[in-house]
């Protein structure tokens, strides 16, 4: 189908972060894509420290005009009362976050992409990488095949390439599954800013992702069933929007997570649930970062084995952190589990 410097599974903040910050540096890029845009994904929250990265992305500036719903800070109540936790501020003001809407996202993110000459083939299924003596080549699509000098999973917590390759897939957690919807009106209290809230053996999300729409997210640490027609309190007399649907965030890391021609970006390295909080941050960070990477290596500024050594290390830091840090978040909860502990 076409030879380039990286082919790309997946066009998630992840992939088109790579396939954006290559481009930037001229290299020819490649991205395969499965779905058709825009595609329903739950909405995400992000941090304001988000925005620099966004901006040498080229996007900054894309967001409010898209609409995307901003907040200063998340309403949090986990041991005691109900408290507001503001995300800081500076001379300019209160640093603000934003509810983003995925579906159009992640199309600002592929938009941005496009334009600077990345190859985007959508819908686009990747099948297997192409390997040759023991080296990923490329990945085999439903159209075809992509040719590359390295290619990058960004397919999420399907972790499409690390199962193609057998690399091994470490648990750290018991089966998890979250369970997501949305729901339809107006809900007053939830207009400020989202919310986390605790209770016996897990938590709930609420947040207002667009104008009369809300979504609740809910997990429960010993993967008890959620009851049929469940809402959230505060939701009670708005009417549910679609049907609920569940991840599996299953805490797991890939080992190891960058070898001969390959790299994994986002959660096709790590999974966490979403109280780690951070999973697009985390996805567009790996995604630039594996970018200054490749762009080392093609322009023989670094040896391969160091730099997949060195990428491998990082992700793994990063992961164990976050991993700490909810062990000790959840061993707070009335009647936390015994794994957590």
């Amino acid at each position: 189908m076409c030879e380039v410097d990286v082919a790309i599974a997946g066009s998630g903040p992840g992939g088109t972060a790579a396939a954006i910050a290559l481009a930037q540096q001229g290299f020819r890029v490649a991205i395969a894509e499965a779905e058709p845009f825009p595609r329903p994904h739950p909405g995400e929250t992000l941090h304001p420290g988000i925005e620099p990265l966004l901006q040498q992305l080229g996007v900054g500036n894309r967001l409010l005009p898209a609409g995307f719903l901003r907040h200063p800070g998340n309403w949090i109540q986990w041991e005691g009362s109900r408290r507001f936790e503001p995300f800081g501020s500076d001379e300019t003001g209160p640093w603000q976050g934003f509810q983003a809407w995925r579906a159009d996202f992640d199309t600002i993110l592929r938009d941005r992409a496009v334009e600077l000459g990345v190859e985007v083939h959508q819908p686009c299924r990747a099948l297997y990488p192409i390997v040759s003596e023991n080296r990923v080549i490329g990945i085999a699509t439903n159209q075809g095949e992509i040719k590359a000098k390295f290619a990058v999973d960004a397919t999420g917590s399907r972790q499409w390439l690390a199962k193609q390759l057998k690399l091994a897939i470490h648990p750290f957690s018991p089966p998890l599954i979250a369970h997501y919807g949305y729901v339809q009106g107006d809900c007053p209290i939830r207009d400020h800013a989202p919310a986390i809230v605790a209770r016996e053996g897990g938590w709930i999300w609420t947040a207002k992702v667009r104008p009369q729409l809300y979504q609740w997210t809910r997990l429960n640490l010993d993967n008890k069933p959620l009851e049929k027609n469940w809402q959230p309190a505060e939701f009670q007399t708005l009417k549910p929007w679609g049907k609920p649907a569940v991840a599996d965030v299953t805490w797991r890391q890939v080992s190891p997570p960058a070898g001969p021609g390959y790299f994994l970006v986002g959660d096709a390295a790590t999974v966490l649930d979403p109280a780690s909080s951070h999973g697009v941050l985390k996805a567009i960070m790996s995604g630039m970062m594996v970018a200054h990477l490749i762009t080392n290596l093609l322009n023989g500024k670094a040896f391969e084995s160091q730099v997949m050594a060195g990428y491998s290390q990082w992700m793994e830091n990063w992961f164990q952190k976050d991993i700490e840090t909810l062990r000790n978040l959840y061993a707070l909860l009335p009647n936390a589990p015994d794994w957590v502990k």
